[in-house]
């Protein structure tokens, strides 16, 4: 190591080996091949990211620091330097009077908007398991993409995709992506109004819980971010985000983690416009970080390292991450540290320690003890052991009440004018839901279920038989049939399409149960029960009641018949149908 400066080198541990104590580190070029420390709660983790991180602000270099606990994030503040107070960005979403907006689904580019959407559905998935569907993933997919396309969208254009119709047909016209617009004009728009309802109501109920809390809404509801994160790691700033769990909630904290890791990505990523020698190295601290490893995270593992964004992850159990996470760190970390473990962790580090090391050494490690795989120069060293370093000292002043101050100042906007600006925007002339008063579609039937093409059927003048009012019904009246209002009508049981039930809530009783005709059309058009057709056709034939030896005419009765169904033609005993023409005798 003599021949390194101080600033190439992060310092984090020393050695132990036959009591010989040399203090060593990692290389800033081993460390684009990322750092993964695992260990059981306790045992020194957090310590030695804030040592290392310590290390990385006073050097000047550019820092991201992802906490769900909160005390490391706060922590740090103590040891920034007076001349780097402008360079952080205080990220705290606890502050709720003071909100710094931020929108992941803000200028994002063409090529990389099935990322941010895989980003959100992979966070999503996780924290919805137990109601996690595929039509679910794929009508919120198709929902999310369609709002990366729509100009100053964010998340809480989700709900209102499907509650407010002038503003889902804005936002689709919009859409130049032809699968996209395909879905939302195809087959979302022929959705009968009942079934989506019931396909959308399980992702507003999510998204909802999200949105309605203030907190949340006050920073991902303002369409222009804050700040810049490309601008940040350019610049070599400090990013520090206080994702408090005890503070948030678990989801929140896991749903803003889990954007700002895919939107540092992405900007990592757009730095594919910058010559490789000329990319500043970014550091990335994630601790706890299973908590915000979607599928998406095996991705960033692999292609982060080409635009210099190195990650440094910790948490406690392999179990914590999905299979696919775990297979993208131990294939893609170049340096390796575990601290006390449990037995089923230490027999699979087993295979990455030994024959230096074997399981019942990682189960019996002391506090601050490690064994280590260290990245040297591109290649990873032999297993050794080593004891990290006691906390590094605060400075005599801390400037972290100015810090955030100043980054209030320069970032966040007051809570009442955030939440004026998302009333308006929810407030918008144009903001009309499905129901006409502005709320979410209803999870229950509808009264119609309209289908595309449907036209509305000529009316006829008539006299109401039981009030003398005029009122109009859709059959020529031939004066022997009564008539009603509808006052009188909805008293009884309304007019049947026979031919071809009609998509409407017209109900056949029955003594044990009731049941809807779009419920029978739904059962493959099985015909109703003889008692519960005879109740319809009396009531359609104006209150009389039908009885045994009756005999019906079909063409007498005020009902609709499909065109083929004029043709005439016999009742099909085994299809159950009924053709125009045909007699019905009840015995």
């Amino acid at each position: 190591m003599a021949g390194n400066t101080t600033n190439n080198i992060t310092y984090f541990a020393e050695t132990n080996f036959r009591n010989e104590r040399k203090r060593f580190g990692i290389k800033r070029r081993d460390r684009t091949k990322h750092m993964y420390i695992i260990g059981k709660t306790g045992m020194g983790k957090t310590t030695l990211l804030e040592n290392m991180t310590i290390q990385d602000i006073q050097k000047g270099e550019g820092v991201a620091i992802i906490d769900p606990h909160g005390e490391f994030a706060e922590k740090m503040l103590n040891f920034v330097p007076e001349d780097r107070i402008d360079d952080v960005v205080y990220f705290a979403p606890h502050d709720i009077d003071w909100p710094i907006a931020f929108n992941v689904m803000e200028n994002v580019d063409p090529t990389q908007r099935h990322l941010v959407s895989a980003g959100l559905l992979g966070v999503f998935k996780k924290i919805w398991v137990d109601a996690w569907s595929a039509r679910m993933e794929y009508i919120l997919n198709n929902t999310i993409l369609a709002l990366l396309e729509y100009p100053n969208s964010t998340l809480l254009g989700i709900n209102r995709m499907f509650a407010d119709k002038d503003y889902r047909k804005e936002v689709v016209s919009k859409i130049t992506d032809p699968v996209i617009k395909a879905f939302w004009t195809n087959e979302f728009a022929k959705y009968a109004d009942k079934f989506a309802t019931e396909a959308t109501a399980a992702i507003q109920n999510k998204v909802g819980q999200f949105v309605s809390n203030p907190l949340i809404r006050n920073i991902i509801g303002q369409s222009k971010s804050a700040f810049d994160i490309r601008d940040i790691m350019d610049g070599k700033k400090i990013l520090i985000m206080n994702l408090s769990k005890g503070r948030i909630g678990e989801e929140n904290s896991r749903l803003i983690g889990q954007m700002l890791i895919t939107k540092i990505y992405l900007a990592a990523m757009s730095r594919v416009d910058v010559p490789e020698d000329e990319r500043s190295d970014f550091y990335l601290y994630v601790d706890e970080f299973q908590n915000f490893a979607g599928e998406s995270f095996a991705g960033i593992l692999s292609e982060a390292r080409k635009y210099r964004l190195n990650l440094t992850l910790a948490h406690q159990y392999i179990a914590q991450m999905d299979e696919t996470v775990g297979d993208a760190v131990f294939g893609n970390v170049g340096t390796l540290l575990t601290f006390r473990v449990g037995a089923a962790d230490a027999e699979f580090l087993e295979k990455e320690f030994e024959p230096e090391f074997y399981a019942q050494d990682v189960v019996n490690l002391g506090f601050a003890n490690i064994y280590l795989k260290l990245m040297i120069d591109g290649v990873a060293s032999r297993p050794f052991s080593a004891t990290t370093l006691p906390p590094i000292k605060p400075a005599e002043k801390s400037y972290a009440d100015k810090i955030i101050e100043r980054s209030r100042e320069k970032y966040a906007s007051a809570r009442q004018e955030v939440e004026e600006e998302i009333a308006t925007w929810h407030s918008r002339p144009d903001a009309k839901s499905d129901t006409g008063k502005g709320e979410v579609l209803p999870s229950g039937p509808t009264k119609s279920i309209p289908h595309p093409g449907d036209e509305k059927p000529q009316l006829y003048e008539a006299v109401c038989a039981a009030c003398g009012k005029k009122t109009y019904v859709p059959f020529k009246p031939d004066g022997k049939r009564p008539t009603y209002c509808k006052v009188h009508r909805s008293k009884s049981t309304p007019v049947y399409n026979i031919g071809a039930v009609e998509a409407k809530e017209k109900i056949v009783p029955n003594k044990k149960e009731t049941i809807s005709l779009s419920e029978l059309e739904d059962r493959k058009r099985t015909s109703p029960k003889m008692d519960e057709l005879r109740r319809a056709l009396s009531e359609a034939i104006g209150g009389g009641h039908v009885k045994e030896e009756d005999e019906l005419d079909l063409d007498s009765l005020p009902v609709e018949r499909n065109s083929d169904d004029d043709k005439g033609g016999s009742k099909d005993e085994k299809s159950g149908v009924l053709k125009s023409g045909d007699k019905i005798k009840f015995k």
